[in-house]
């Protein structure tokens, strides 16, 4: 599941990115056309140099512009590539730790294959998200694109009808789907395309079997409400966990609810006592965190907590947090291999590729030092 940031922690050299490669993508600037120089975009978006030489940086490894010594910097001819052209439609790209180094890897695994990729920006309010949502796959028809790569829509209220919309009008289109790190359904349904992410229901597992091991005993499983449906898969793992355990005494509870809602998580915790908390992400865990010290309960010492994901800034909280480790750039490099090989073979049935996680062991889990590793 994707960790979602607001606009202010959004850094500002990826706002530049978003900026640009939205312009790209509504064609704003037409493929080999030059963009504004390095001095011309530091007065545009108020910053530094190095912040837009780090911007520019990001949209050439993504394959989008190419740099000319001595000229300036260009949008990339696709046409001139020899292999497919690929849509991302990924709502809320830019406010995900996760999608951009698959992205990333993604992009390096097509340029390898001689394969381009239009990139699609749907980072703006729910309604507007979903709204977006619709329009680039629209475009993306119009293009006659290989294949689009889709990160199903989430946390907004009208995600399932939205999904499915777009499912059903690239399917018409004959165009081929691979999704990005969720299905369409709730667990254990499944969509008749293939899905590139992690083993979820393993990763709800692992992350909870290391706090029973280390002797919690009464565990809350907490997430967002309209959450992804890997939310499901990863609850399943933890009851899976509670199930191999409960001979020894352990019980689960699973709790859906905004992790800032201080009220709701008092209730919460003079309901079930817990001795330890499994988050659904990380971006779900720092709130909690936040919100369990200003209700003046200590972690690990009170109460032990770990998430999924490892984004940037779950080793810089102020208890570092214990997380698994998603492979990001590895499941974009694989998700691109799915793709190659569906449109070879349309006929293979539906396959789930599900890559491997990392435990990252730190201080919030309360039983081994900061940055030891569990495979």
């Amino acid at each position: 599941m994707g960790e979602v940031l607001s606009e202010e922690q959004t850094p500002k050299y990826q706002r530049i990115v978003l900026h640009l490669r939205k312009a790209i993508t509504v064609g704003e600037y037409e493929q080999g056309e030059k963009l504004p120089s390095e001095a011309d975009l530091v007065q545009e978006f108020s910053t530094s140099r190095l912040t837009v030489q780090r911007a520019l940086k990001e949209l050439q490894h993504q394959g989008l512009i190419e740099r000319r010594a001595g000229s300036g910097t260009y949008v990339r001819q696709s046409e001139n590539l020899e292999g497919h052209v690929f849509g991302l439609l990924i709502p809320g790209l830019g406010e995900s730790e996760i999608f951009e180094p698959i992205c990333q890897g993604m992009a390096r695994a097509g340029r390898e294959g001689g394969h381009g990729l239009l990139w699609g920006d749907t980072t703006q309010t729910i309604r507007d998200k979903e709204k977006q949502t619709r329009e680039l796959c629209e475009y993306y028809i119009a293009r006659q694109l290989s294949g689009v790569f889709f990160a199903p829509l989430e946390l907004t209220p009208g995600k399932d009808h939205v999904n499915q919309w777009v499912l059903e009008k690239l399917s018409r289109a004959s165009i081929p789907v691979v999704l990005l790190d969720r299905c369409v359904y709730r667990y254990p349904r499944r969509s008749s395309y293939d899905l590139v992410g992690i083993d979820n229901r393993r990763a709800g597992f692992v992350v909870t079997e290391h706090l029973l091991r280390h002797g919690c005993r009464r565990l809350i499983f907490t997430a967002r409400p309209n959450s992804a449906s890997t939310v499901d898969v990863r609850i399943q793992g933890f009851r899976d966990a509670i199930e191999a355990f409960s001979v020894g005494g352990a019980t689960g509870a699973i709790h859906i609810g905004e992790p800032e809602d201080a009220g709701s998580v008092e209730t919460l915790l003079s309901s079930v006592s817990p001795d330890g908390i499994v988050c659904a992400n990380d971006i779900t865990a720092a709130q909690l965190m936040q919100t369990l010290e200003r209700l003046g309960v200590a972690v690990p010492k009170q109460i032990r907590m770990a998430g999924i994901d490892d984004v940037k800034y779950s080793g810089l909280l102020g208890v570092p947090l214990t997380t698994l480790r998603q492979p990001c750039r590895e499941i974009g490099e694989v998700a691109i291999w799915t793709m190659l090989q569906r449109i070879a073979n349309p006929s293979l049935p539906a396959r789930d590729v599900l890559l491997d996680c990392k435990l990252v062991i730190r201080s919030s889990c309360g039983s081994h030092s900061r940055q030891e590793e569990e495979g």
